[in-house]
């Protein structure tokens, strides 16, 4: 009699993966096609700048960790459901379109065959608390023509005078207040305040016209909206759509707190007004900026300084200051000539 190796399978027998039935099979995929279809939303959301509500804005922040999220899904997909693999796959590589160009310096900074004179801006948020000698320092490090100085309290304000920034900074347009609605303006060079500009929403946002030596003027604006949160979200895209464009006749500065990243669609149509932002344009764009001093490192962009981009930008540095949950952002601008 023949052996033969056909047998019939046993109640108990555990079918192999060949043989699991297309609804076993759909089952085990479902979780990799939901996780790759909110990816692809995300993608979409991100192209076509539609984000609305709180979370929509707050999680577009996030968009340069879903370049790297949706790259490791992809390789995990390859092995577990190549259709999503494709899907995941395609939403990796168009978010690091937008994303990557942040992190690209230029070939040479654009600034140093620029014509004009050198504007050098300083923007800290300083929480109310921050190490004021450890500022003054900054400063005195860096050399700022002015410095844009967010939730400026009173006692902020005299602490920073004690420390030193009187002497170096002597001009000023204050609007400091007890809690962190308070903003503040500081010059080297004269400062006159301007009135009127825009409709301030938020935050207080002073302006102020900085007369460099040489007589060339710039004017710069402290920017502080409210974040995002709750019912603020439509409040906070008001504030950034209130912003002053470029003016034809003077260089324009926005440097501040925005609460915002070039992931959010409220502040790319800011940009597109006429703005370019330094660290973006110098590849800086990418190094976070908040939060800055807890267990949990920086992982968000939202500190910013964006000029006319008549200007060139030459360096950006973000700089942590001890004491404020917020880096500083130092830019060298070169302005374009007068006329």
């Amino acid at each position: 009699m023949g052996i033969t190796t056909d047998r019939r399978r046993e109640p108990g027998d555990q079918p192999k993966t060949g043989d699991q039935p297309e609804p076993a099979r759909r089952g085990r995929r479902r979780p990799s096609w939901i996780v790759a279809g909110c990816f692809a939303v995300w993608t979409l959301e991100r192209l076509a700048g539609v984000e609305q509500g709180s979370f929509d804005i707050q999680l577009m922040t996030l968009t340069p960790y879903a370049v790297v999220a949706t790259a490791l899904l992809t390789v995990l997909f390859l092995f577990r459901n190549r259709r999503a693999a494709l899907v995941t796959a395609v939403s990796c590589a168009t978010l690091a379109a937008t994303v990557a160009p942040r992190a690209i310096p230029p070939a040479a900074p654009a600034a140093a065959a620029a014509p004009g004179p050198v504007l050098r801006v300083l923007s800290v948020n300083l929480f109310g608390r921050a190490d004021a000698a450890a500022v003054v320092r900054l400063v005195r490090a860096y050399d700022p023509d002015v410095f844009s100085a967010l939730e400026l309290t009173h006692r902020e304000a005299a602490a920073l005078d004690a420390a030193g920034l009187g002497a170096l900074m002597p001009y000023r347009v204050l609007q400091a207040e007890r809690d962190s609605a308070g903003s503040g303006l500081y010059g080297k060079h004269p400062l006159t305040e301007l009135t009127g500009l825009f409709t301030v929403i938020g935050h207080n946002m002073p302006a102020a016209t900085i007369t460099l030596p040489g007589g060339t003027t710039a004017q710069v604006v402290a920017v502080h909206p409210h974040p995002p949160l709750g019912r603020r979200a439509e409040e906070w895209t008001a504030s950034l759509e209130a912003l002053p464009p470029p003016s034809p006749r003077v260089t324009r500065v926005l440097a501040g707190d925005f609460n915002a990243s070039l992931d959010h669609r409220a502040f790319r149509d800011l940009l597109a007004r006429g703005y370019v932002d330094a660290a973006e344009e110098s590849g800086e764009g990418l190094v976070p900026t908040w939060p800055n001093g807890r267990a949990v490192p920086p992982f968000i962009t939202i500190d910013h300084v964006l000029v006319d981009r008549r200007a060139a930008v030459g360096r950006t540095e973000i700089l942590d200051v001890p004491g404020t949950d917020h880096r500083g952002v130092l830019a060298e601008l070169r302005l374009p000539p007068a006329g």
